[in-house]
């Protein structure tokens, strides 16, 4: 395996950053306020961030997963927005990459090129109110009416909802099946019997919404199916294993950032006549947060590597999500910790990755279900 990076690739990232720190004037406001900003989102859509990985037919850049994840480093480490950063990721693993790999011609045509340009979101909508890890065990159903289907169910935590111009929907078509009948379809926002929730209030990622839907007698065209009946396990799977193994990578840049930025205070932090880098209790930490950096790093290019070459990764993945999104957590407490009392003071900016960090453990599948993954496909 060569991790080593083109002078091309890593001209990209620095780009990436550059942009990525023009973003930043507002953030705090909007943070506070949990402010959307579908302007922003718009000017990530024109650099080229949605369209990463996506084919140059759609107006995507065609990028490997590679480059891809690089640029998505670049992108965390230059913007303090996690918010919107994983807004975008969520969109383009469960949403867009989904339609890619299943859409029909005419799906992926009305579909991918709106959503590279920015002019359309769209919303994953798989979890429930009485199932989260148990996501087979879904009560949405979609029964087969006259030139397609009657959806009847209620959605939840879906990222970016609230704003969402179209949700990929799972529903059962044959409840019978368990897992085996569920399906996915592509549901306008304004489809008739389709009722959008108001904002969910969270601790962290504030600046990208999260709501639910409510589907009463929604009828869907049998060309808005994605996939064939029945297959909705089998793109949900495919799609959390892209969401596991690239939705994170923004976050090695903002513990890079992290890094950078406690080592810069321990230097310039003076207490009894000396920089507090000196004590060993906070030179360990920072010490620690660069060997969680570096061997996160290491993870998640493994899995890229994999996938880059067609081979599974549901393990590495899991790997990859379990690990990160706890090293995250486990550097942004270290930051408070090294800062002091200026750490859990809101203007001080430290505490907000800290609260971003936390929604990893339980987004694209819980900490939990990442262990029961690895256990089961070690045999145990």
């Amino acid at each position: 395996m060569d991790f080593s990076w083109t002078e091309a690739q890593l001209a990209y990232k620095s780009k990436v950053i550059e942009f990525a720190k023009t973003l930043n004037d507002d953030y705090t406001l909007r943070e506070r306020e949990g402010i959307f900003s579908r302007d922003y989102w718009r000017k990530c859509a024109e650099f080229g961030i949605q369209g990463l990985p996506m084919p140059t037919e759609y107006g995507g850049g065609g990028m490997d997963i590679f480059h891809s994840l690089l640029a998505m480093e670049g992108l965390g480490y230059g913007w303090h927005d996690l918010g919107i950063i994983f807004g975008i990721n969520a969109q383009m693993w469960s949403v867009q990459m989904p339609i890619l790999t299943h859409g029909t011609a005419e799906q992926k045509e009305k579909y991918l090129p709106p959503m590279i340009t920015g002019e359309m979101i769209g919303g994953h909508a798989m979890s429930e109110p009485s199932s989260g890890s148990d996501a087979y065990s879904m009560k949405a159903t979609a029964k087969r009416q006259s030139g397609g289907y009657l959806i009847n169910g209620s959605k939840t935590y879906i990222t970016g909802g609230p704003v969402s111009d179209f949700y990929l929907v799972f529903a059962n078509t044959s409840p019978e099946k368990g897992m085996w009948g569920v399906t996915g379809f592509i549901v306008d926002r304004d489809t008739p019997g389709v009722m959008v929730s108001p904002v969910i209030d969270k601790m962290g990622l504030r600046t990208i919404p999260m709501g639910s839907l409510e589907l009463k007698e929604v009828f869907i065209p049998e060309s808005s199916r994605l996939g064939p009946e029945g297959a909705g396990a089998q793109i949900f799977n495919s799609s959390m294993e892209w969401e596991r193994s690239c939705i994170l990578a923004s976050n090695i840049g903002a513990m890079e950032r992290q890094l950078e930025t406690n080592i810069r205070y321990a230097r310039d932090r003076r207490q009894f006549k000396q920089p507090i880098s000196k004590f060993q209790s906070v030179s360990n930490r920072i010490v620690d947060m660069k060997v969680r950096l570096e061997t996160a790093r290491l993870i998640l290019y493994k899995v890229a590597w994999l996938k880059s070459r067609g081979k599974n990764a549901t393990m590495d993945a899991a790997i990859a999500k379990l690990y990160l999104s706890e090293m995250f957590v486990e550097s942004s407490l270290d930051a408070i910790r090294n800062h002091g009392a200026p750490g859990i003071l809101t203007r001080s900016g430290v505490d907000h990755d800290l609260r971003d960090s936390i929604g990893g453990l339980i987004y694209s599948g819980t900490s939990d279900i990442q262990r029961n993954i690895i256990a089961r496909l070690l045999g145990l």
